[in-house]
């Protein structure tokens, strides 16, 4: 498995260079735990940490782009109600959600009637989502295993997000949520390189899973349109 060790090295490094400007890859300090972890498990935390990292700065940057959906909360400060969002240990039963998660609570940042705040009703439901995917644990060890068609499901469930993000509107034409722009005068395509890099992560631990248990992986095909997010 050495050249998954080189793999999860190049992944880091590719991603750290690419948040520089954000909160970045967190590394943690070596411990006992590694002994119990194969390689695979290491790659998996490391997709892990990076995808809540992404999530994240999508939850900062979706913030100040709609600061009334934080200020709703009531929350004192943009970075506290992001904390709030990715509590330690991570949960995402929030009370404003009503029980949602996963999917459901995605769906609900773009339902017409929805009062309550649209960005962690998203983010909130993206996260779910993948610690779901990853096992519902925040480290795998060498018991543990994955399923890489619950993390392919992952990686389409995320460019849904991604579509209905940048298309949703409301009666009038407005979008639920601002995020891209393509306004020759402004542009903002940053939404779109978080969530590119938040689809590989996924499709390459997809792959890494199913190469090592022998797994096929189902494809689907979808128009975005119609499109429904999968099961995971």
């Amino acid at each position: 498995m050495a050249g998954v060790r080189i793999a999860a090295a190049l992944l880091a490094a590719l991603l750290a260079a690419g948040c520089a400007g954000d909160a970045g890859v967190r590394s943690r300090p070596f411990s006992l735990g590694y002994l119990a972890k194969s390689d695979v498990d290491i790659v998996s935390d490391l997709h892990l940490r990076a995808s809540f990292d992404l999530l994240r700065q999508l939850a900062i940057k979706l913030y100040r782009r709609n600061p009334a959906e934080w200020r709703r909360s009531g929350a004192g400060s943009l970075r506290a109600r992001v904390d709030a969002l990715f509590p330690d240990p991570p949960h995402w039963n929030h009370p404003e959600l009503g029980g949602r998660r996963g999917s459901e609570a995605v769906l609900l940042a773009f339902e017409p009637g929805y009062r309550g705040d649209r960005v962690l009703a998203l983010v909130a439901g993206l996260s779910a989502m993948t610690y779901m995917a990853y096992g519902s644990r925040t480290e795998s060890f060498l018991f543990d295993e994955l399923d890489p068609q619950k993390l392919y499901n992952l990686a389409r469930n995320l460019e849904i997000a991604a579509w209905k993000l940048r298309t949703a509107v409301d009666g009038e034409g407005r979008p639920w949520l601002l995020s891209t722009s393509l306004d020759p005068a402004a542009p903002n395509l940053s939404f779109e390189r978080l969530f590119g890099q938040l689809v590989s992560l996924q499709d390459m631990m997809a792959r890494i899973v199913a190469e090592k248990t022998n797994r096929t992986i189902r494809t689907v095909v979808h128009q975005m349109a119609t499109a429904v997010f999968l099961p995971i």
